[in-house]
């Protein structure tokens, strides 16, 4: 399970370290709770007190405020009388080889303090041999054709890892609903994939990305990056927001050609006039008619281009436009939902990003 990180959508997004903000409606409530239990075992979790509905974000360590963000949407979801379980536990079935497992940070103590801040009731941090008893289990989850691609592709097994460890802290925390962050919007998808195939008794909510306010989509990773290697990681947020911009703008041309019916022809006849602006346009027009993907892969691909000749230069793994029920890249004329995703190597560091979009949406 990598670090469920989250998108912003309000007021709310602060810089790794930076104290939580006073959430509202049913997590006003935190700071009159008690403060949050430490579990280790899951006797312990099972026989946790309760009087309503259990919720679960699942976590590995290093919180920071994506992960307060979701705790919130959590206690939102519980109420006064639910109960929030955060779990953390650093999975070392999803790490691969000359991957950051030994250097992932492990920062338990500020991690109680913000849990408890952000409305958890309690905080299960079971050890290895708690969640893997006899050491690395023999029978696991396996990803599909999905867990093969993008990041799958990049990091063999890795998903296998997440979905073996979610399977099994769904059964440890008992949970009706789990909170994950759309970050990881190919974890995401899968768990989402592995609970419906699988069936099991919870709901999954996916939580917006939370950013900094520089754009950088906030990660326990991000604290490896120094200022220039920060500075060139912008260019990922940056590359999905000029995908973003495009397929707006493109849309919108789009819908002036179904409305006006601008052609080619109709351009070639406005340049014949020695209209040569008009005629530009209702080629414009014309042309956005399609190929609306390829135009929001070029967008963000040429902010990834410039990025790969900073100082520090961004080492692209890949961009993908894929629809979201699977992971495909989208065809031509798709329409509805699609994720636009990125993952790139700055020095030493290894970041992923990714924005929703909708096709077929005219501006």
């Amino acid at each position: 399970m990598t670090n469920p990180t989250t998108q912003a959508t309000d007021a709310t997004q602060a810089t790794e370290g930076t104290q939580a903000p006073q959430a509202t409606g049913a997590a006003q409530a935190t700071s009159a709770r008690p403060a949050v239990k430490l579990i280790g075992t899951g006797a312990e979790l099972y026989v946790l007190p309760r009087r309503g509905a259990r919720t679960v974000v699942m976590t590995m360590g290093a919180l920071h405020e994506g992960h307060a963000t979701l705790i919130r949407a959590a206690r939102e979801r519980a109420g006064t009388d639910g109960q929030v379980v955060v779990t953390i536990f650093v999975n070392p079935l999803q790490f691969g080889a000359n991957e950051d497992l030994d250097r992932y940070p492990r920062t338990l103590e500020a991690d109680l303090a913000l849990a408890g801040q952000a409305g958890a009731d309690a905080v299960f941090a079971p050890a290895a041999d708690e969640v893997y008893p006899g050491g690395e289990p023999q029978v696991r989850v396996t990803a599909g054709p999905m867990g093969t691609v993008l990041e799958g592709a990049t990091r063999p097994g890795h998903f296998d890892g997440v979905l073996t460890v979610v399977a099994k802290l769904l059964h440890l925390t008992r949970p009706g609903v789990a909170f994950f962050g759309q970050k990881d919007a190919q974890q995401l998808a899968l768990i989402r994939r592995m609970v419906t195939d699988l069936n099991f008794p919870v709901e999954i909510v996916g939580v917006p990305t939370v950013r900094e306010t520089d754009g950088l989509a906030l990660s326990s990773r991000n604290r490896y990056l120094s200022e220039p290697e920060r500075h060139t990681a912008l260019a990922l947020s940056r590359a999905l927001f000029a995908g973003q911009d495009r397929l707006a703008a493109q849309a919108a041309l789009a819908a002036r050609a179904e409305s006006h019916g601008s052609s080619e022809a109709r351009a070639s006849a406005l340049a014949k006039l020695g209209e040569t602006r008009a005629s530009a346009d209702a080629h414009a027009v014309s042309m956005a008619a399609a190929g609306l993907p390829d135009a929001v892969r070029a967008a963000a691909r040429h902010v990834l281009d410039d990025a790969a000749h900073a100082d520090v230069p961004l080492v692209l793994d890949y961009l993908a436009l894929v629809d979201p029920a699977d992971f495909t890249e989208i065809p031509a004329d798709h329409t509805g939902p699609a994720v636009l995703a990125v993952a790139a190597k700055v020095g030493t560091t290894r970041l992923i990003d990714n924005i929703p979009l909708e096709f077929g949406a005219h501006a």
